[in-house]
């Protein structure tokens, strides 16, 4: 096995159980090592630190499997995949839709794996968990009876790897979308074409944490997707809910789920992008008793930080300013770049702005089936602030 040697004193915060070598820290040239191979991490005087793959195309140069010395094989993934379920049948143990592997979070970096049943959604972000994609196919047939096995690698972070975009059926039909019963309300779920993987498991207890807030009302769902926000609230009481979102296909999932819940005459949702229809319907003098604000990630890089932040700050000031007295916005911010502190300090400004006096009900953060490591920061992404606006 390869060894990559660390700088002095950069292996201080691997030891401490963080699992990313950045390419700075490393003092060997990265052009001998292939993208995707094993590598031991050693410090500087020679010690082991840490075992992991390594892409040297990568800014996270190093991936950390495991802090000993043990075999890479398919029974360290097995008992990885074990590990995850014993946890999801501890903290999620009537559920049978679930994140089962959270990545880092069960230490299986670069590897993400949805449950819908019997039915499967497998995704990887990096070159090292391409290369054990079948591995990890085998190990969900044999441990889990998997029918159902798809591939959703079609997101952008592959490019950080240099890695292509594809999806694929890799066992079973994914012909018919499956049904996902949540709090009374049903959701077609389209494994193959949903964003994500179909549903939003990370927002699956601030969903329910709606109940009791509402009392009759207008509702306003922004970024509202597959209608997950949206339903809920006219579950819990809403009058009247708009859910807007800039996709039409999801808009037109929005309405089935709201057919088959039975709450279609509740809902109206519009095709529109969000930062273009707020400022129309407050021209309009539209006024809401909640708002929900749930919006994909702004900030997606550090470099996109400002431009990111100015987008957070002017859908909460415009929300702000479109709720009635004795109101309730939800907000929620899932770029793990922006950390609760400086998402409170936007929101803060933007009701300051907005002159409008808030008060804290409750700040959440994601599910506990996406669960966040104490040593890594990174893991903890999902901020969503309940608040109650005077």
């Amino acid at each position: 096995m390869k060894r990559v040697h660390l700088k002095k004193n950069e292996e201080r915060r691997i030891r401490k159980g963080h699992l990313w070598v950045y390419s700075n820290e490393i003092n060997d040239s990265l052009k001998s090592y292939e993208a995707g191979e094993l590598v031991d991490v050693l410090d500087s005087r020679g010690n082991f630190v840490a075992r992991g793959y390594i892409n040297p195309h990568s800014l996270i140069s190093v991936r950390i499997l495991s802090h000993h010395q043990e075999d890479i094989d398919k029974d360290f993934f097995a008992k990885r995949l074990q590990s995850a379920l014993e946890y999801r049948k501890r903290v999620a143990p009537s559920r049978e839709a679930y994140r089962l592997v959270f990545s880092e979070g069960d230490f299986l970096p670069g590897l993400t794996i949805d449950r819908y049943g019997d039915s499967y959604a497998v995704q990887v972000t990096t070159a090292g968990m391409e290369e054990r994609l079948d591995l990890v196919c085998d190990l969900l047939v044999e441990m889990l009876e998997a029918k159902t096995i798809v591939i959703r690698n079609d997101v952008s972070i592959r490019n950080l790897e240099e890695l292509p975009l594809y999806k694929k059926t890799v066992r079973g039909q994914t012909d018919e979308p499956l049904l996902l019963q949540k709090d009374g309300i049903t959701f077609e779920i389209d494994m193959m074409e949903g964003q994500k993987t179909g549903f939003y498991f990370d927002q699956w207890e601030n969903y329910g944490r709606l109940n009791g807030l509402l009392k009759g009302g207008r509702v306003l769902d922004c970024f509202c997707y597959n209608g997950a926000w949206a339903l809920h609230a006219a579950r819990f009481g809403a009058g009247k809910v708009t859910g807007v979102d800039s996709s039409e296909k999801a808009i037109g999932w929005a309405r089935r789920n709201a057919e088959l819940s039975h709450l279609a005459e509740a809902c109206d949702f519009l095709t529109g992008d969000v930062l273009d229809t707020m400022p129309l319907l407050a021209k309009g003098m539209e006024k809401f008793d909640c708002i929900i604000l749930d919006p994909p990630a702004f900030v997606k890089s550090k470099a996109k930080m400002e431009e990111g932040l100015r987008g957070y700050y002017e859908i909460n000031r415009q929300a702000f300013k479109m709720l009635n007295p004795q109101s309730l916005l939800v907000t929620c911010s899932c770029s793990h770049h922006v950390d609760r502190e400086t998402f409170l300090g936007l929101v803060r400004k933007a009701a300051a702005d907005a002159r409008r006096r808030v008060k804290v009900l409750e700040l959440r953060s994601q599910s506990p089936d996406h669960p966040i490591l104490l040593s890594m920061q990174e893991t903890e992404y999902l901020k969503c602030l309940f608040l109650a606006v005077e």
